[in-house]
């Protein structure tokens, strides 16, 4: 079957950029996450500070699609959800991060690699109370690899790569 299908082509056409809108480094298990605006990404370990640093790398990020927030929220029944909950390294928006599955991108001068859906655990029961999981089922994100590491910066653009890019 020829790669030239309608879909491939709408599965490979993807102008739009996004924004790095949150970064969230959780030093170890059961602390808090840290919010800073500039983070380095290590293309052999991950999320330097992040306590998954260096222990998979098939997750060596995990990203949430900023505008899931609010359905995340709405589905609660309240007023806010704030990325931190989440548990998520970083919080994207104006670009459909699943529509990056099988591609890589770039964050600022950084390159990752879509490696997978990032699914809710029942830490969200605990979070969000009874429902949580459910609320965040289909919304938790995706996991990546980074192929070229940086420092990345709050507002950096994050656009998908193509053998042009």
């Amino acid at each position: 079957m020829s790669n030239n299908t309608p879909l491939s082509s709408l599965l490979e056409t993807l102008p739009q950029r996004g924004e790095l809108r949150w970064i969230g480094i959780r030093p170890a298990s059961g602390e808090c996450m840290q919010e800073p605006t500039v983070a380095q990404l290590d293309e052999n370990s991950g999320l330097k500070g992040d306590r998954y640093c260096g222990k998979s790398g098939k997750r060596h990020v995990t990203l949430i699609q900023f505008e899931h927030l609010a359905t995340i929220s709405s589905l609660l029944h309240i007023e806010a959800v704030n990325p931190a909950q989440l548990r998520r390294n970083l919080a994207v928006s104006a670009i459909n991060l699943l529509a990056l599955k099988n591609k890589q991108f770039s964050i600022g001068n950084t390159r990752l690699e879509y490696t997978g859906l990032c699914h809710p655990c029942s830490q969200m029961e605990k979070t969000f109370g009874t429902g949580g999981y459910n609320a965040v089922r289909g919304h938790g994100g995706i996991t990546a690899r980074v192929i070229v590491g940086g420092e990345i910066h709050v507002g950096d653009a994050v656009v998908a790569l193509t053998d042009k890019n």
